[in-house]
């Protein structure tokens, strides 16, 4: 074989093509926690089932949220701190407040040191466009940790912690500007049902969470307690919670499309149209925007786990019939070079094989 073919075999895409999967979701089975009937469907599918009524008399209404913005209203310079991230969800949080509720919001953004200009291009237009102030926040706090779960080879979602990490940044500067709400761009399918989040928006305890959340919590409770650079970073989001708890300002945190009545259909041309949002260039899962480390992540969940955090995410969705099965199994289609994947990889001093 020549020189060139081994390159091009060596820089092939990496792709992961899951099997058994759910009948009505796109979870496979992933038994103790994740498990089929002889029909092909999984227990989280029959679980909804069994609570449809429940949750149907438990939706949020835009009422709701109304009320939660005119009670907590301030005589501060901000209204509420909106956490963006450049995709399509946070956008249309900021765009919303701004519009369609009449607030002066803050907007806020955290780079981890793998955000793409695509993302931050999105979050500097729309604030430009709407006339907000913007603050951008870029950190390497988070590297060494990022460096650590691939050098330990734990099975962590790196995600977790990086989450962990931006809410207790978000309160802090929510705690600095005396802002009394802050606003995510969380979908329905990104949380449990809840008004106002009191607890972390994904169940550690549920089945599909479960290995995950304890895999993450045995690494920071291995490697992180005891680095002193990291000393006082909290393990869950509770103690996040906790903390911001014990602030002189005690900001809460909500997302708007909880309490929507509509979804991407209807917010993403509104968003393209008034502030020039754009879907970046490559990101995962289709039609999203994440940072490039999300990669990575991906990656090692496919190989650890056979599925994703957004594999969780896409199945609620499927659930409330806001996306089809079909489209959920495009946009999860991982596929990205090795040579993406390492040059990735580099920055924390890594190189898969």
């Amino acid at each position: 074989m020549s020189q060139n073919n081994l390159q091009q075999q060596a820089d092939e895409n990496v792709q992961f093509s899951p099997e058994n999967l759910c009948k009505r979701c796109v979870l496979p089975e992933v038994k103790p926690n994740i498990f089929f009937n002889a029909e092909g469907v999984c227990n989280l599918c029959l679980e909804h089932d069994q609570n449809r009524e429940l949750e149907e008399e438990a939706k949020l209404h835009e009422t709701d949220l109304l009320k939660i913005l005119k009670k907590h209203q301030t005589k501060g310079k901000y209204d509420v701190l909106a956490m963006c991230s450049g995709g399509k969800d946070s956008t249309s949080a900021l765009y919303y407040m701004k519009t369609r509720y009449k607030l002066n919001p803050l907007a806020f953004m955290f780079d981890n040191g793998f955000e793409t200009q695509d993302a931050i291009r999105n979050v500097e237009r729309a604030a430009e466009k709407l006339g907000v102030d913007f603050m951008f926040y870029k950190s390497n706090y988070m590297k060494d940790m990022y460096g650590k779960i691939l050098e330990t080879k734990s099975k962590a979602v790196i995600c977790h912690p990086c989450s962990l990490w931006y809410m207790d940044l978000a309160y802090e500067i929510a705690d600095r500007h005396e802002i009394p709400i802050i606003i995510a761009g969380w979908t329905k399918g990104q949380s449990t049902n809840q008004k106002v989040m009191s607890k972390c928006g994904c169940n550690a305890a549920s089945p599909e969470f479960k290995e995950m959340s304890e895999e993450t919590k045995n690494f920071l409770d291995t490697y992180v307690r005891n680095d002193p650079k990291y000393k006082d970073f909290p393990a869950t989001m509770e103690e996040v919670m906790k903390k911001a708890s014990e602030r002189k300002n005690k900001a809460l945190v909500i997302s708007p499309h909880w309490f929507l009545p509509f979804g991407p259909e209807v917010y993403v041309p509104t968003i393209q149209k008034e502030v020039g949002w754009e879907y970046p260039k490559l990101s995962y899962p289709g039609r999203s925007t994440n940072c490039m480390l999300n990669f990575i992540a991906v990656y090692n969940s496919m190989k650890n786990y056979g599925y994703t955090h957004y594999h969780v995410e896409m199945s609620k969705l499927i659930r409330q019939n806001v996306i089809s099965r079909d489209e959920a199994l495009k946009d999860l289609e991982f596929n990205i070079k090795k040579s993406q994947l390492n040059a990735i990889a580099k920055k924390l001093n890594h190189q898969y094989e």
